[in-house]
């Protein structure tokens, strides 16, 4: 029968955090490489300031019927895809990165794109936001099956994050009346 038991070397553990202090919160049992979690990280920052300026120009420029609960709706998402890019942006700091807000390599980075309606077009809105949401979760599934055991912290963000593009998502089916 096996050992089921929990044992833990606390003094190695406490000899290597002070041997490696400089390493911040990646210790030995970090399990991918951190300029590569990084990096897709500063993509997610990119995707999700994106998502937010295309929500926040949408809340401004709808116009119809149905403007003010569609727009109360764009608010709402522009508020948590701002929240998504500072969580993605203080993990990379955490993990010894510079998050990358550049203007320039934005919309490079970005897996969505930034679409525009000058005519107030509230469906095409709702349908180019809900594009954009599905093509995050995809982006998103992809990332958190890569990040796996290697990096549970940085996973669990993503899957909050990810969590809350599905609600968008539903949010916009139901505004499209699908």
């Amino acid at each position: 029968m096996a050992d089921n038991s929990f044992s833990i070397d606390v003094a190695a553990i406490r000899d290597r955090a002070r041997r490696k202090m400089t390493d911040g919160p990646v210790t030995e049992g970090y399990g991918r490489s951190a300029g590569e979690v990084i990096g897709v990280l500063n993509d997610v920052l990119a995707t999700e300031i994106v998502c937010w300026m295309r929500y926040a120009r949408h809340a401004i420029s709808a116009t119809g019927i149905d403007r003010a609960q569609v727009a109360a709706e764009f608010s709402e998402h522009a508020d948590e895809e701002r929240d998504h890019a500072m969580r993605a942006a203080e993990r990379i700091s955490q993990l010894g990165g510079d998050p990358d807000f550049d203007p320039k390599t934005l919309a490079e980075r970005s897996h969505t794109t930034y679409e525009t309606f000058d005519d107030g077009d509230l469906k095409g809105m709702l349908e180019e936001n809900l594009v954009a949401e599905r093509i995050v979760i995809e982006s998103y599934q992809e990332i958190i099956r890569w990040l796996g055991d290697g990096d549970v912290t940085t996973r669990r963000i993503m899957e909050d994050i990810l969590a809350e593009e599905e609600e968008h998502a539903d949010d916009l089916m139901d505004l499209l009346g699908n």
